[in-house]
């Protein structure tokens, strides 16, 4: 029962459970940073800011889903803390690389990001985070009005797939496919839900008036 409809306090419980658990990658990587557990740190720092990104906004993708298939349409509440963690995390994988990389050199960053397709890719799924991290508030929808931020927010419809495709040619460079693969796959899947649920809604109005 309390997984169909919680109570406001049970919902304030699980926010907080979702805060801590989505903060304990960047306790395990402080911890492993500060006890020199690591061989190559800036690569493992590099990497997990950049996964984890990644999941979040999988994550983030997979709430409509996950409300229309249980009918749990509390998990909506959840959805824009989830995505402000995607930002985050993408923030500090774009500091990492903007600082260990290049020193805070905003030319050489720019150069390496025009040079390297990859990091272009990234770049841009990163920037065009920006916009929709920004106005997340509720002040910024009632301000934008809920239609224009509704149509801003789907730019996350592009973020993912440029997420996925920076990650799949950062690892096609090793050779190792597994995991942009499963990812691919996971991202389609969410994608193609939600336009087969638009052609049905799309469809829906022709079939009452007939």
């Amino acid at each position: 029962m309390v997984l169909m409809q919680p109570t406001a306090r049970q919902l304030t419980g699980i926010k907080a459970l979702v805060h801590v658990l989505a903060l304990v990658p960047l306790a395990r990587l402080v911890y492993l940073v500060f006890t020199d557990a690591l061989v190559e740190p800036l690569q493992y720092i590099t990497h997990s800011t950049g996964d984890w990104t990644l999941y979040f906004l999988c994550i983030a993708l997979a709430v409509t889903p996950l409300r229309r298939l249980s009918k749990w349409n509390w998990v909506l509440k959840l959805r824009r803390m989830l995505g402000l963690y995607a930002f985050f995390y993408g923030l500090l994988h774009f500091i990492t690389f903007l600082w260990f990389d290049h020193f805070f050199d905003v030319a050489a960053m720019l150069k390496d990001v025009a040079k390297r397709p990859f990091i272009l890719v990234g770049f841009i799924a990163f920037v065009l985070l920006i916009p929709l991290a920004a106005t997340s508030t509720n002040a910024m929808v009632k301000r934008l009005g809920g239609k224009n931020w509704l149509w801003l927010h789907r730019l996350v419809y592009a973020i993912v797939p440029l997420g996925v495709l920076h990650y799949w040619w950062m690892k096609s460079a090793k050779n190792d496919l597994a995991q942009p693969l499963l990812f691919a796959c996971i991202v389609g899947a969410l994608l193609l839900m939600r336009v087969r649920w638009a052609r049905q809604k799309s469809k829906a109005p022709a079939r009452a008036s007939a």
